[in-house]
């Protein structure tokens, strides 16, 4: 380990030597996909499980970035474990307590009694199966309520895909090892899709909600216990260009790593999702997190012989 003490310091031109010839891009691999409904390009925006936006967790072996979903409450109506529309246009209004759409019968089979109505009844969730027709004193609960702004809007998030950063770092191991106490350039591939802005709208019954996505920050796990905050996606590292050899403009572990090893690192962004009803903007925003795969780090000791 380089001291300051009985040995020469090492120069600005010294360490851009070093990084150039040691430092690499590592290749950027697809993000991993997901099974979604048709017409869903998002699985997560239903996660009613906020969980500790601290620590997103580990993303493996680095053969696949967790797409972490983010709380805020999601849709009112679900059946079975999963969350269905409050809605339906052809089956109409969801009542949670029976797991059965309603929808009034047109035209009605009879002439009702006074204070009552006949109503389309489609149960288990409104999967395609038997309905009947049904005399109701009420209307069922939920039935004509208005849309429920913040569903849309998790609907509209459904529409849009926002995906896990694809990260690379300087140094990389298939490139050759780095040095301790020297920086660490991190980035990820920019792009609407990884730090936004992706705005989508959906409409229902007269209402319209518009969403507009955006990465706040992306924390960055350096596996030794050290993380770092970036406000974008950084700035790749270029052996040739200005900053070679010195600390990241834009993103970096700036001290480097105090003990020669091998070190897996992911990030994870941190998206909020604003949403407006009809120009109103709607409360709460919607949280949502991305995690990568691990890039992997090898640091060695540097040897410098005094003369």
């Amino acid at each position: 380990m380089l001291t300051r003490r009985g040995r020469r310091g090492v120069s600005v031109f010294a360490l851009a030597a070093l990084l150039a010839t040691t430092v690499g891009v590592p290749a950027l691999a697809d993000p991993p996909g997901a099974e979604c409904p048709p017409g869903q390009s998002d699985c997560n925006v239903w996660d009613d499980d906020p969980g500790d936006p601290g620590d997103p967790g580990d993303p493996g072996g680095g053969d696949g970035g967790g797409n972490d979903g983010g709380g805020g409450g999601g849709a009112k109506c679900q059946w079975n474990g999963r969350t269905i529309p409050c809605y339906d246009e052809f089956l109409g209004w969801f009542d949670n307590g029976s797991g059965c759409y309603f929808k009034l019968a047109e035209p009605q089979p009879a002439e009702p009694p006074d204070g009552q109505q006949y109503y389309v009844k489609t149960c288990n969730g409104g999967d395609l199966g038997e309905q009947d027709v049904v005399l109701l004193d009420d209307p069922p609960p939920g039935f004509g309520a208005p849309p429920d702004p913040e569903e849309l809007a998790r609907r509209a998030l459904a529409s849009i895909s926002l995906l896990p950063p694809r990260v690379a770092v300087a140094p990389d191991k298939d490139k050759g090892p780095g040095l301790v106490g020297l920086p660490v350039w991190m980035w990820a591939s920019p792009g609407a899709n990884y730090f936004g802005p992706i705005r989508a709208s959906e409409s229902e019954r007269g209402l319209t909600v518009t969403i507009e996505a955006n990465v706040d920050r992306i924390e960055w796990h350096m596996g030794n216990g050290h993380r770092e905050t970036c406000t974008g996606p950084g700035t790749a590292y270029d052996p040739q260009g200005p900053h070679a050899g010195k600390k990241s403009p834009t993103c970096g572990y700036d001290s480097g790593y105090t003990k020669a090893g091998t070190y897996r690192v992911f990030a994870t962004t941190y998206w909020t999702v604003r949403w407006w009803a009809d120009g109103v903007e709607g409360d709460p925003p919607i949280p949502q997190t991305r995690t990568s795969n691990a890039a992997t780090i090898r640091i060695n000791e540097l040897q410098v012989v005094a003369e």
